[in-house]
């Protein structure tokens, strides 16, 4: 008789309100919009209440929420809707300066860049599960990870420069 751990006879609710962060924060990395994201999970927790899967573990669920998310966000960039229509420009509110530049940043970096640099920082996953969620070899994810990290390094680097010329050519206050 298989015997499956208390975490695994959890509610559908306990379930959405534990992965709920995790799948909306992937989505939003990947897709780069509120209105994608939401939609995104929307489609990934419908998945997971329609064909209510089996796991051997909270690691296995984790996993298969991060597969699902990102192969629901693949689904949505290659849909003929998204590939007709011009995105939004949306602003979000950011408690520093540094964190918008930030986003802006990530938001300027490949798709498989950005989820990757995401799973690493804010989901702290090391190199080898980001890879097994992903269906990459680990060499691999450490090579995005190394090129986006020098991709941010330029795109934050340009607008440093740019800033820097701007406020050198602003007039100086001579009143006085």
């Amino acid at each position: 008789m298989k015997q499956t751990s208390p975490c695994m006879e959890d509610s559908a609710d306990q379930v959405i309100r534990r992965y709920s962060d995790l799948v909306y924060r992937l989505a939003f990395a990947r897709m780069g919009t509120k209105y994608d994201a939401d939609e995104v999970f929307q489609e990934v927790f419908l998945r997971y209440l329609k064909k209510q899967p089996n796991f051997h573990d909270e690691e296995h669920r984790r996993a298969w929420f991060i597969r699902v998310t990102v192969n629901c966000c693949n689904k949505l960039w290659g849909s003929a809707w998204r590939r007709k229509t011009v995105a939004l420009e949306e602003t979000l509110a950011w408690e520093t300066p540094e964190d918008s530049e930030l986003h802006d940043a990530l938001q300027q970096l490949p798709p498989k860049y950005r989820e990757v640099i995401h799973l690493y920082y804010y989901e702290d996953m090391p190199t080898a599960d980001i890879a097994a969620a992903l269906h990459r070899k680990d060499a691999t994810v450490r090579t995005q990870l190394t090129r986006a990290r020098e991709l941010l390094r330029q795109i934050l680097k340009e607008e440093d420069d740019v800033s820097r010329t701007l406020s050198a050519h602003e007039p100086s206050d001579c009143t006085g």
